[in-house]
């Protein structure tokens, strides 16, 4: 049990910016349940957004929510994943040579193509974010809206359990390389767990997960193509690539009255 607690409360250290007591140590076994929690953080985080659409829902304007939500998003994660993002997006750019690829994700300067492809990234998940708060605002369901704000970061970290298992990192150092050592196969069912809870109220949600699976098969394959295998900074773009995509699956879902 002591090893789940602290497992879980590494992932939630790493993860978010929640500000939780202690500094548990991070050892084989404590590692499992960390990667196992990564659904369960994006639960929490969504669970947290949700919240907040309860409670100024009847009171500010979609615009106003929406912006408070998108801030709150970003606090919460601390931006830790934009900066994968923008690396990978400064690597694709430039249309270098694979070992020239990997050297500008490491390097810490910030290139135009790491510019465009962030401001891409806000502008469209800001626009999907606002769609669905409309929507589900005006159909009078923020309980629904909720649910739907859980369920994209839960999924997306379910996300990196997978690329994991499906891809070698391709520099046998850094954190990718610690989880990918540290993932076993009955950490996937478990990561499922709070998205298996997920299904069982909304059922619907099983669209969702089918059209996040075809993303995340893409992502992969595209990984290995680019790549050659993974790193902390394909893995960081792979949850705000599966945020996106969540984002607008569920403004597809919902403006076209599937969901």
């Amino acid at each position: 049990m002591r090893e789940m607690g602290d497992g879980i409360l590494i992932a939630f250290q790493f993860l978010t910016t929640l500000p939780l007591p202690g500094r548990p140590e991070w050892q084989p076994h404590t590692l499992n349940w960390a990667l196992r929690a990564y659904p369960l953080v994006g639960l929490v985080v969504g669970a947290l957004l949700g919240s907040l659409v309860l409670l100024l829902g009847p009171f500010a304007s979609v615009w106003v929510l929406t912006l408070v939500l998108f801030t709150a998003w970003m606090v919460l994660t601390g931006g830790l994943h934009l900066d994968g993002w923008m690396d990978v997006a400064d690597a694709i750019g430039s249309r270098a040579p694979l070992e020239k690829k990997i050297a500008i994700m490491k390097d810490p300067h910030v290139g135009s193509f790491a510019v465009v492809g962030l401001l891409l990234l806000l502008v469209w998940k800001a626009v999907f974010l606002f769609g669905l708060v409309d929507i589900g605002l005006q159909r009078g369901q923020p309980g629904a809206l909720m649910v739907m704000l859980m369920a994209v970061p839960a999924l997306s970290r379910w996300g990196v359990l997978v690329c994991l298992g499906q891809l070698k990192p391709f520099r046998q150092e850094g954190l990718a390389w610690l989880w990918h050592l540290s993932l076993k196969k009955r950490d996937l069912a478990w990561g499922f767990v709070p998205l298996g809870v997920l299904l069982c109220f909304q059922p619907w949600l099983i669209l969702l997960f089918v059209s996040y699976l075809l993303f995340l098969a893409g992502w992969i394959y595209w990984c290995k193509r680019q790549f050659g295998g993974v790193n902390g900074d394909l893995l960081g773009a792979a949850i705000e690539g599966g945020e996106l995509w969540g984002l607008f699956t569920l403004f597809i879902f919902i403006w076209s009255g599937m969901a």
